[in-house]
């Protein structure tokens, strides 16, 4: 699949070729689905945390003797029918985290990548560099031209400079290649991959 290549200018910067079993695969929504349900559930803390019977504070003497009183029959006053009792079955600290397959993580990647281009929201970029003397203002210019409002840049390796004047541009993100994921190239509009991204991506999908 051949493509046109820009650079940050809006200039052209001639054609890539894109391996059609990773940027023009038929898309699995129900793939991507399970991806981001799998790496979702890896992002919650998991640290929710009630008292049970045998945590809360207070008195473990039996509050009044088995029969006699008229009242049901009471072993504790930190039961959970009383006021201040502890939680029955209440949530605890736990991991939600579970294994996918490498295959099925591998297949939602490339989903993902053929869903931005087949909707034409992938853009080849010539490369994703700036200097040390680099503004935001400059780059916010430059991504207003490009008519990027909400956008993630994939490089091989994310120049520090480059990723310090982009962060600060509200909804823009640059990820290196062996950070690439499913939920973050959903969650934004565009997809911009530059030339070594590109040929990061053909060896980590290879």
């Amino acid at each position: 699949m051949q493509v046109s290549v820009i650079t940050l200018d809006n200039a052209p910067a001639g054609q890539a070729e894109l391996p059609d079993e990773i940027f023009a695969a038929a898309p699995r929504a129900d793939i991507m689905a399970r991806v981001v349900h799998w790496q979702l559930a890896k992002r919650r803390a998991g640290t929710h945390k009630v008292k049970g019977m045998g945590e809360v504070s207070g008195t473990t003497k039996k509050p009044y003797r088995q029969k006699g009183t008229g009242s049901a029959r009471q072993g504790s006053l930190r039961a959970p029918q009383f006021r201040k009792g502890g939680i029955v079955h209440g949530p605890v600290v736990r991991d939600h985290g579970y294994s996918l397959n490498k295959k099925v993580r591998r297949l939602g990647l490339i989903s993902a990548l053929s869903q931005k281009a087949k909707d034409g929201k992938l853009v080849v970029l010539e490369a994703a560099t700036a200097d040390q003397a680099a503004k935001t203002s400059t780059m916010a210019k430059q991504v207003k031209a490009l008519g990027w409002t909400k956008a993630l840049v994939i490089d091989a390796e994310v120049n520090d400079h480059f990723l310090r004047v982009l962060r600060n541009i509200p909804g823009m993100d640059a990820l290196p290649t062996a950070g690439a994921n499913v939920y973050d190239i959903l969650n934004h509009d565009v997809l911009v991959v530059t030339r070594a991204g590109v040929e990061a991506l053909k060896e980590r999908l290879a």
